[in-house]
């Protein structure tokens, strides 16, 4: 997929891609045409560095309700000769996404422009699984035609259709279709359907990798056929290990752990710091400064995965390092440090800010630990991570953080967190906005009533409101 091009944190259209309340509540107040333009451009550029884990659909199909706006500019991106040449999900996916939104709320032109292309585009497949939870049955009966029509009568069409039966998200259509009173339908769809449970018996019978039996140095030479042909396998290895080696064994695994190939090295760190082995730490320190790039990271990430007291005692040391083992070293702290911990977790906030900027990786961790120990004065950079970075989870997680540092949340960035992106932010906002401003108020009922709002968040509403009350 493309890498997204974000526009700054403070206009209309950054806001929108990002996915924050303001963005809404600014598009609202702002001329229409100039709205929906920025609007349909995140629609129809996702805006999202992870597609399949952040949340925008809903956001935006609300805002197109609230603008009352045409869905000319997605019919035409749908229907655009690009889709035949551009089979990406990531083209269409959030279009149509949206559209399932709109067709929930009874937007019947959403729910024709989903039908029209389930039957002539190319992400088909998703668009099915749209109507699949809106569309009635004989909606979805109009489609069985067209759809088995992508799949030519012959061994490898028929082969193709069983994997679409098989991989389907949402099981529906092809249920109905398999009693459509059409026999050469019902037949045909039947048929792919007890093909594709065939060949997931068949692929549960043929697993790969590890066998029983295998010695320690096997599951080495495993892991570095891996590393060979690009792929890490260390973390299935070293499980492989705790099953094999024993006591006997363990000299071997040392020593692998410290001049081993990478993938036995990785492999062997992995499993001595699972094991809590007491020459773990040791080891990983010695990685980090002799190793490839890739036992850098395996001694890393084996590091984080230590839950002794050691390894927190150990990170204490680190935290100052200006390498890859201090960075974890202060995401240890975060996730286990102590309130004595606070200064190095502060630390090291700043510090992957200033250095990496506010959509770091590492700042996950970080702000988690942030708003666990209770940072106060780390609320500035907390607001600064908030408004800036590109990432909705983690603005949800910075969120949740300011709720426990900043008093200045509930009547700052908690209100306009009720209209964000994330249903886990507006869980965080509905249970702290302040409720003396009206607007709140209206929101909390809003998101009450709306059937498309998740439970969790229609729950912590209710903790706050009642149906005759103005105030939590």
């Amino acid at each position: 997929m493309f890498e997204p091009v974000i526009a700054p944190s403070g206009t209309l259209l950054g806001l929108l891609q990002r996915g924050r309340g303001d963005g809404t509540l600014h598009a609202l107040t702002a001329p229409r045409a100039e709205a929906l333009a920025a609007l349909n451009h995140c629609v129809l550029r996702d805006p999202r560095h992870d597609w399949q884990v952040e949340n925008r659909s809903l956001y935006y199909a609300r805002l197109y309700l609230d603008l009352n706006g045409e869905l000319d500019e997605i019919e035409a991106h749908l229907f655009d000769v690009e889709d035949a040449l551009d089979t990406e999900e990531s083209r269409t996916g959030l279009a149509l996404a949206v559209l399932g939104h709109l067709a929930s709320y009874g937007r019947r032109d959403a729910l024709q422009l989903l039908r029209r292309y389930a039957a002539t585009g190319s992400n088909w497949a998703w668009a099915l699984d749209e109507l699949a939870l809106r569309d009635d049955d004989a909606g979805l009966r109009a489609l069985a035609a067209p759809v088995l029509a992508r799949f030519p009568a012959d061994p490898e069409g028929e082969a193709e259709l069983a994997t679409a039966v098989r991989d389907a998200f949402e099981p529906r259509p092809w249920r109905l279709w398999a009693e459509d009173p059409r026999e050469s339908i019902a037949t045909r769809v039947r048929a792919a359907h007890e093909t594709g449970c065939f060949d997931r018996w068949q692929r549960q019978m043929r697993p790969t990798g590890p066998r029983p039996g295998w010695s320690v140095q096997a599951v080495f030479e495993w892991a570095q056929q891996g590393i060979e042909r690009g792929a890490a396998l260390h973390v299935p290895a070293a499980r492989c290990l705790m099953a094999v080696a024993g006591p006997e064994d363990r000299p071997d695994i040392v020593a692998a752990a410290k001049d081993g190939t990478d993938g036995a090295r990785c492999t062997a760190l992995r499993y001595l710091a699972d094991s809590n082995d007491p020459e773990a730490l040791d080891l990983i320190e010695a990685a980090v400064v002799t190793g490839s790039s890739a036992v850098v990271e395996a001694a890393v990430d084996a590091f984080e995965r230590m839950r002794s007291v050691a390894a927190v005692d150990r990170a204490r040391g680190w935290a100052r390092r200006p390498d890859e083992l201090g960075a974890a070293a202060g995401r240890v702290l975060a996730c286990r440090g102590g309130v004595e911990d606070k200064d190095l977790v502060l630390a090291a906030l700043r510090e992957a800010v200033r250095g990496e900027g506010p959509d770091a990786p590492t700042l996950w961790t970080l702000v988690d630990g942030t708003g666990r120990l209770g940072i106060v004065c780390a609320a500035p950079v907390l607001r600064h991570i908030y408004r800036e970075t590109a990432s909705s989870h983690l603005r949800g997680r910075t969120a949740r953080a300011l709720a426990a540092t900043d008093p200045s949340f509930p009547a700052g960035f908690a209100v306009e967190c009720l209209w964000d992106c994330e249903e886990s932010t507006r869980e965080i906002a509905a249970r702290h906005a302040e409720t003396g401003d009206t607007r709140v108020v209206e929101r909390l009922r809003r998101l009450a009533a709306d059937p498309a709002e998740e439970a969790e968040v229609q729950t912590a509403v209710r903790s706050r409101i009642g149906p005759d009350t103005t105030a939590g």
